[in-house]
């Protein structure tokens, strides 16, 4: 019945975003709240360590020659850091680039499971099949299409370098000092074969745990087309279900990854 209730959900909030005519005291998505999911892109956002990190530079600020005020930055950045999304391309030879994604895949209903528990204690925690299966004996099935959402806690230690990502070391050398959760690769392929989901976010820097050294997560989920999100937020003020979640990538063509906006709904009768 949760399932059911999932995916109706997903059908009436599409349907509600892209076309149902409404007039303006009665938004489609109306009796709830949005809860932004995105961290701030900033000189402290977190990036890989062998990564670029955010730039923004002053092209202009100030009045004019005519007499009127007007500002313009330019940025620069990688593509993997802060809140983003992965393509399949990332891992996977042959596969989508950013702006050959289906919008479809970007949204959806949302689950959302809770290990911060077991994150917290162990920084090397790796979410288990268990895990998930675990979720399903308190709330339903997980349904296909939906983006599974793994809590970790680890939004709390944001920007702190240390505690976040266990170094705030560059380069190669950090590499080898990152310690935090991640998701197990059994757990990823059973996501992907076993329930279809559409992606997979949490709020750590990479879906696989800091000490992987063969991306393994990661090749499961992009050799399966499933979208990976990092480096999500808020990921506390949503329930186990119920949400519906939108994630717009920038439309980077041949893009491996793109910064994100990432939102979701959460309706008024929700419950925590």
């Amino acid at each position: 019945m949760k399932t059911r209730s999932l995916r109706c959900l997903s059908i009436l909030l599409s349907t509600a975003l892209f076309g149902l005519a409404c007039s303006a005291e009665t938004p489609p998505f109306a009796n709830g709240r949005w809860i932004d999911l995105t961290q701030e892109y900033s000189s402290d956002t977190i990036y890989w360590p062998t990564a670029s990190g955010f730039v923004l530079e002053k092209e202009f600020r100030g009045m004019t020659p005519k007499g009127y005020f007007y500002t313009a930055n330019r940025y620069s950045a990688s593509e993997h850091g802060g809140t983003h999304l992965d393509a399949p391309i990332h891992f996977a030879e042959g596969h989508r680039t950013i702006e050959q994604l289906s919008l479809d895949q970007f949204m959806g209903a949302a689950v959302v499971v809770d290990v911060s528990p077991k994150a917290l204690k162990d920084p090397d925690y790796q979410i288990a099949v268990v895990d998930l299966k675990a979720w399903e004996s308190a709330h339903g099935r997980i349904p296909r299409g939906a983006i599974v959402l793994l809590r970790t806690g680890y939004a709390q230690y944001w920007p702190d370098a240390k505690k976040y990502l266990g170094t705030t070391e560059k380069g190669l050398q950090g590499v080898d000092h990152l310690h935090f959760p991640g998701l197990h690769p059994d757990a990823a392929r059973w996501l992907a074969n076993e329930r279809a989901v559409k992606a997979v976010g949490l709020d750590t820097a990479s879906i696989d745990y800091g000490q992987s050294k063969l991306f393994e997560t990661h090749r499961v989920l992009c050799g399966s087309d499933v979208l990976a999100l990092e480096n999500l937020t808020a990921l506390d003020k949503l329930p186990p279900t119920g949400a519906y979640v939108i994630a717009l990538p920038m439309k980077i063509k041949g893009g491996s990854g793109s910064p994100l906006r990432m939102i979701a709904w959460v309706p008024a009768n929700s419950t925590k």
